[in-house]
């Protein structure tokens, strides 16, 4: 059994107008969140072997303080495709992974991370800002995962409650 953890990013900044999209940091609210999780991941004992982040800012700030929140001690990976990914951009970026990787989190967006999850568990949610679904994944190799795969909501986590 493989562990998917997907976190939305957490809170931006709209401030600065003459940012692109691709380019908007995270405001003090998701400045405060992010790590929040990290340390929730540390607690729940679900600290990835793995994280993707999509190659937004704010994507990216957000899998950086989560993970020194974590201790997790690895690289960070980063994927273009994350960027206003669908949940098919995101299982064919996990069925290329390495089967050594037991537990992944990938960083994204909306409206993708919550189709993704509703897809993989027929399970709705609400993937606000620095929202976290773990899903228990029965595949023993990430190249046989598909929508297909039974999956399990097995926790679900918003900042704002911890």
């Amino acid at each position: 059994m493989k562990t998917l953890l997907v976190l939305r990013h957490a809170k931006s900044s709209w401030s600065n107008d003459y940012l692109a999209d691709h380019e908007r940091p995270l405001n003090d609210r998701g400045k405060q969140d992010a790590p929040r999780m990290g340390r929730l991941l540390q607690t729940e004992d679900l600290v990835p072997d793995l994280i993707i982040s999509s190659s937004a800012e704010r994507a990216l700030n957000t899998a950086e303080m989560v993970a020194l929140n974590c201790d997790y001690d690895h690289k960070i990976a980063i994927s273009r495709r994350f960027y206003h990914a669908d949940p098919d951009d995101y299982l064919e970026v996990l069925a290329g992974l390495d089967d050594a990787y037991e537990r992944v989190m990938i960083v994204g967006h909306n409206p993708g991370m919550e189709e993704l999850v509703e897809d993989l568990t027929g399970e709705p949610v609400r993937m606000a800002t620095a929202a976290l679904a773990y899903l228990q994944v029965e595949v023993d190799s990430w190249r046989e995962f598909t929508f297909e795969t039974p999956v399990k909501l097995a926790g679900f986590w918003l900042p704002k409650e911890l």
